[in-house]
């Protein structure tokens, strides 16, 4: 007796036949490369202070004598500047095509996810204090910078308003791209939160994970008022930094809202202030803009 019957059979083998066309397809129809960026990479040298890994960015044409600390975002690492399918190095391109000096670029990390927070009752907190301190040895390793600048995204550019926000007679500059400014505190109640994801169009999973990041550097609300950007800018004046903002309009971390409202307030407190809304998602970034900031 054959181990199955003849309408089995035929079942069977038209689903092999289909599980094998959808195979095909998939592999068919999933993408075969990746669009990179032309340009020529700086030269590098990376470093390790403590928990602080950073390397150090020389376009090869030359510097104008400027240093860009650059905070990256979650996930990523000291070594992103010249990666050639990143952001930054359709700004590295840019410099090059209008034959501008660029800035030399420091590249800070420590580690995949981090905040600078100042030392509170949270174990994991204190990076802001450790960042400011290595400022020194970084500058000495650079050369003594005419303008100290920061450029952070996401993850980063939540912690460049921190620093430049927090210690306003550091820096010259601040470019925040997509940074996770909310107008809701982590602290809030369940029903706010709910209310400022569905008002924002932000992904919940993506929400309530970065609140819940959020609390594994600030303790409670007090210490939480202390590195909200929208609470630090109400200090702001007209000798505060220059301000570089942009964010997409339909940001699945919901930050749209939050950045527009610190532009605004910023403004209002007489700060120098660049806003770039965009119609994109996370991390729509306006390049070539961002590139003359930086190096002007």
């Amino acid at each position: 007796m054959p181990l199955l019957r003849k309408p089995y059979r035929k079942w069977l083998i038209l689903i092999l036949f289909l599980l094998a066309g959808y195979y095909v397809w998939t592999k068919i129809t999933a993408p075969q490369g990746v669009q990179k960026v032309a340009f020529i990479p700086a030269e590098k040298s990376c470093h390790i202070s403590g928990r602080l890994n950073y390397c150090i960015y020389r376009a090869k044409a030359g510097t104008n004598g400027n240093v860009v600390y650059h905070l990256h975002g979650r996930n990523l690492d000291a070594q992103i500047w010249n990666d050639d399918t990143y952001w930054t190095a359709m700004v590295q391109a840019d410099w090059q095509r209008t034959k501008t000096l660029p800035p030399t670029v420091v590249v800070a990390s420590y580690g995949p996810t981090w905040l600078l927070t100042p030392k509170g009752k949270k174990q994991d907190s204190g990076l802001l204090d450790d960042f400011m301190a290595k400022l020194p040895e970084m500058d000495a390793k650079t050369g003594a910078p005419g303008q100290r600048l920061l450029l952070g995204e996401s993850m980063g550019g939540l912690n460049v308003l921190i620093a430049g926000l927090t210690h306003p007679q550091r820096f010259a500059r601040i470019a925040s791209l997509c940074p996770g400014v909310y107008a809701t505190s982590p602290f809030a109640s369940f029903p706010a939160m709910r209310a400022t994801l569905a008002r924002t169009g932000a992904d919940p999973r993506i929400g309530f994970g970065i609140w819940l990041l959020a609390k594994s550097y600030v303790a409670d609300a007090a210490e939480w008022k202390r590195v909200s950007p929208l609470e630090l800018v109400k200090r702001a004046d007209a000798d505060y930094p220059a301000l570089y903002l942009s964010n997409g309009l339909y940001d699945a971390y919901g930050n749209f809202e939050g950045s527009q409202m610190l532009a605004t307030k910023a403004a209002q407190r007489g700060m120098a202030v660049e806003w770039h809304p965009l119609y994109g998602g996370h991390c729509a970034i306006d390049t070539s803009s961002l590139a003359r900031f930086l190096a002007s």
